[in-house]
């Protein structure tokens, strides 16, 4: 009888493998916001076991959604240079529908291991962070419109708030603000490295800003977002946060816009990738403060 299972060309899959194929990078930053957004609710701090529960429910959630986007784009990754070793694009993981059982599977185990541990809220916003990621950004926009990462990016807002929520389903304004900052963080992120990738996007007919409005009009536009992020980032120091938090966000936000506006002076590849990098640090530096601030 043949094997229903999933196959592949070695007998085992790598840890590589795996970690290409779900993404698991993106997830623990996804889990980070979810932790965060945990850190700055002012409801009761939860079990262990809801602890646990809350960090693989979105980890599990974040990763079959970025399994999901491979899956779904497995034919225009070979024709890219940052995703041709993509296990769908390199045949290391045969691509069937099989798959999609998996991917599904794990959604449904991790949103409902979410409701049952924590609460319906915690519950839905897990479900839209992958939902938003694999479909409103994979399917509906991606391949149609530059604006395909602003709504798509919703995906670590939401993470934000399944974090708030499994504390309290009320929702404060620390955790919204948050949540807004994520919102306002993703495009000018991601931006930066479409430019970056540009030709790459160009091949595989994908609208990212650069390859629609061109590399120097993309990173004026990186300039002015990261402004707004910036700015936005101080918004949870008038909701309670203090001198910690805004360390952080100051600091970050700071490097994030001294790359960003040498973006503009000198557009290329080499200050693309460092603007990207930029951004990591900067939301790093602000979610750690966050909690550090929150609950130290």
């Amino acid at each position: 009888m043949q094997s229903t299972l999933p196959t592949h060309r070695s007998s085992g899959l790598s840890f590589r493998a795996i970690a290409g194929l779900f993404k698991l990078r993106i997830g623990v930053v996804i889990t980070f916001t979810a932790l965060a957004g945990l850190s700055v609710s002012a409801g009761p701090s939860l079990s262990l076991i809801q602890l646990i529960t809350l960090t693989l429910a979105v980890l599990v959630s974040s990763a079959s959604a970025g399994a999901f986007n491979q899956y779904y784009e497995h034919d225009i990754d070979p024709l890219m240079s940052r995703t041709k070793n993509r296990p769908f694009a390199t045949g290391e993981i045969k691509h069937g529908p099989v798959w999609l059982v998996v991917i599904f599977g794990l959604m449904a185990i991790s949103v409902g291991a979410a409701w049952l541990a924590l609460n319906a809220w915690a519950a839905l916003f897990t479900f839209l962070g992958a939902f938003f990621y694999a479909i409103v950004y994979t399917v509906w926009l991606k391949r149609r419109t530059w604006l395909n990462i602003v709504f798509g990016g919703l995906a670590g807002s939401w993470a934000v708030l399944a974090g708030a929520t499994a504390a309290d389903p009320q929702v404060g304004a620390v955790p919204l603000a948050l949540a807004f900052v994520l919102f306002l963080w993703t495009p000018p992120h991601f931006w930066s490295l479409a430019i970056a990738y540009r030709d790459d996007y160009a091949a595989a007919g994908v609208p990212m800003l650069p390859v629609v409005v061109g590399d120097q009009r993309a990173a004026k536009t990186i300039f002015a977002s990261t402004l707004a992020l910036v700015a936005a980032s101080m918004l949870p120091l008038a909701f309670g946060l203090g001198t910690i938090y805004f360390t952080g966000a100051a600091v970050g936000g700071f490097l994030f816009i001294l790359k960003a506006w040498r973006l503009v002076q000198n557009t290329n590849r080499a200050t693309a990738m460092s603007c990207f990098h930029a951004s990591l640090a900067q939301l790093t530096l602000v979610l750690t403060a966050a909690i550090i601030d929150a609950r130290f």
